[in-house]
Parts: C-alpha cells; structure tokens; sequence
C-alpha cells in the first residue's frame, strides 16, 4: 500500500541591506534574468552551505549526526586511530589503502574531490582499519622486488595493495559507509562517481534565492590608508573597489520527509529533530560573503511553512515574474508578500493544494500573534501526524 506523502516546504522574504553575500568569479554578486529583468540571486549551495554551518555552530544536532565535507578524510580517521594507539603514518597508509577497496583514490593522502562523509562513518571505518590492522598495515606497506625494467608505478603499487586485502575487508567498508545516520548527508545527498553504490539521494531541494525585484549594480570606491605613512608622502596607500546590491529575496526549499526517514535508516524521530532544525537553520542562516564589510544581518520580514500529505512541491517564485514595484509609502517586502500571497491563493483555487500555510509577517502594523520557535514546532507536530503520528 502506497503511503501518504510527507512534503514540508519554506517560503521565506529577506530583504538584505547593500551587501555582496554571494560573488561570482569576477566577485560580483550573482544575478540571474527571470521575467525580463536583472535580479539578484544567491546560489542554492551558498544557502546550503550556510545553513550546514549555522546547525554546527548552534548545535542544533550533536556532532555524530552531522557530517563533514572534505579532501582530508585519510587524515581524519589517521587522527582516530592514532588516539588509540596506532601510529599515525602507518595509519594514513591502512586508510588510504582500505578506502581503496570502495574504488576512492588518494593522492598525498588528499581525496581527488570532496568527500561528504558522516562522523559515524569516519569512528565505524576507524574501527574496521583497528581490527584489521596487521593486514592493512602489511598490504599499504608490502614492497615487492620490481619487474625487469624499472620499479613499479605508483598505480600498480596501489593496484597490488588493493589486491592483498580480504574481501571481507572491502564489504566492511563499503557497509560502513552508509551515510552515517548523518542528518546533513541525508537531506542535501551525495554524489561518488568512483562509487556510486555510496551516494546518497538528497532528501530535499533548495532554489536559487532570486531578488522579487529588478537591481540595479553599485560600486564603492574605497581608499586604505597607510597608518605609517609620512606627512612628506601623499596619496592612499591602497585604492579599490568593490561591487554591491540590496535586494528582497524570495527563498524556497522543499524535503520530502518519508525520503529523509529512509535516508536514516527508518527513524522516525531524528528526521523529524533534522527537520526541526532545517527549518530553524533555513531562517537563521545567513551567507557570509563579504560580510566583514557589509554586515548584513536583517532577519526575514516573512517566513511560511507548509505540510502536505499529497501532489507535488509548489514555488511561489512565479509570484515575481512581473518584479515588485512598491507603491510610495510602502515597502518592497510588504508588497513582496502580498504578491505571494495573492499568488498562492490562485494556486489554491486552481489546484486545489491540500496543504496549511503558517506564516509570521514582519511587514504589518500589528506585532506577530505567535514566535518562529511556536511556529516551528506546530510545523513539526503536523510533519509528525503526516508520517501517520509515527
């Protein structure tokens, strides 16, 4: 029997103050055109990015759920090991070779690419390299007479450790690596093209944050000055520029929380403390580009959660095809929300959603009737009865 659906989605209105979040690789902010116009847009994975960063700083779930991302893998479980007693060079070689076995290359201990692995995966792999130790050790380290002509690649030395290991070694290895119970791994995913059996499908999508407005590019000119500069000598020390813009930006992501439970292993509870902290992190979380020089740190004006148990995910993002253009004495976030909001209730009509949508609106008169923590777990409690109150 097919099962409900479990969809939880945010559409958030952050206006930001001249800044430069997200640049682009000549370090000017990035845009995108949508209806006809320039608008300003932050890339899905700086606000992923952002939120993995604000749960980890927040603790908003303990360490052993969580995952890290890196070229340095060898050496962190190198580090584990050596806390129980191994030595650490020998160490990096038995975690270069037994990651061998899942087809992962090194190159002076470094990973080709990043690595998305959970800190449940990296202790589990430690310990399998800990009681296999002897053999590890005599694979990464077994030196071999050379052939006629020459000593041996530094492929085929690699190939022949690979080929010394059990077999059992390899299915170990590869049965650790199962994502960890890492919250982060399950809901963005990952992707090994060496080893595909490894990735993960990511159980939510997040969008390119788009500006609900045209924008327009502006540069400050800065002068430096030398504080040991001499009376005799004129002029700055350092001249520059550096290109901004202000925008309202209408965000938007979507988990699908039966898919995030599977990603777990089945549990129930921790997706749903994983959603509990998604959505505080989608809130909160804020890009960090150039922010040293900005400091753009304004809250959104408008924040919604919705539940549904059936169809599929629904953007607003078609609410500013045509760009916000606010009327004199009333601001671009508040025109911004009533845009959404008049969009979505045609959306509603025309497609009937079967869905509720929670909201705390910033841009009224009135102060907000309930806080984003009460919004938060209402949101919670409603994923938890679309799961079937499980």
């Amino acid at each position: 029997m097919n099962q409900s659906k479990a969809l939880v989605e945010f559409h958030i209105l952050q206006n930001y103050a001249p800044s430069n979040l997200n640049r682009d690789d000549s370090g000017s902010p990035k845009d995108a055109v949508f209806g006809q116009a320039v608008r300003g847009r932050i890339s899905s994975q700086c606000l992923k990015r952002a939120m993995r960063t604000y749960v980890a700083e927040h603790d908003l779930l303990s360490p052993d759920v969580r995952g890290v991302r890196t070229t340095r893998v060898v050496d962190a479980i190198a580090s584990r090991l050596e806390s129980q007693g191994r030595n650490i060079d020998a160490a990096r070689q038995a975690a270069a070779t037994a990651l061998a076995s899942v087809k992962l290359k090194f190159e002076d201990n470094r990973s080709q690419y990043l690595l998305f692995l959970g800190h449940g995966e990296i202790n589990r792999i430690a310990d399998i390299i800990n009681s296999h130790w002897d053999v590890l050790v005599s694979a990464s380290g077994a030196e071999e007479a050379p052939k006629e002509g020459g000593k041996k690649s530094a492929k085929q030395s690699k190939q022949d450790a690979k080929d010394k290991l059990p077999k059992e070694v390899g299915i170990e290895i590869s049965a650790a690596l199962d994502g960890g119970r890492a919250v982060d791994i399950a809901l963005f995913g990952r992707m090994v093209a060496d080893s595909p059996d490894i990735s993960r499908d990511a159980a939510c999508q997040i969008a390119h944050a788009l500006s609900t407005h045209r924008i327009e590019r502006e540069f400050d000119f800065f002068t430096a000055v030398d504080d040991l500069q001499s009376n005799d000598d004129s002029g700055a020390g350092m001249l520059g520029t550096v290109e901004f813009s202000s925008a309202c930006y209408y965000r938007y992501g979507v988990i699908d929380l039966r898919m995030l439970a599977d990603n777990l292993g089945g549990d129930m509870d921790l997706a749903l403390e994983g959603l509990r902290a998604f959505l505080d992190a989608a809130v909160h979380a804020r890009p960090s580009g150039k922010q040293n020089t900005f400091a753009a740190h304004q809250a959104p004006g408008y924040v919604g959660f919705s539940v549904r148990t059936k169809g599929v995910p629904h953007s607003l993002a078609n609410a500013f095809e045509t760009p916000v253009r606010a009327a004199a004495g009333t601001s671009v976030t508040a025109q911004s929300v009533e845009q959404l909001k008049n969009y979505r209730a045609k959306l509603v009509a025309a497609y009937g959603l079967a869905d509720s949508l929670d909201d705390l609106d910033l841009t009224g008169e009135e102060i907000p009737a309930q806080t984003l923590d009460a919004l938060i777990a209402s949101t919670v409690d409603k994923a938890r009865a679309a799961l079937g109150g499980q």
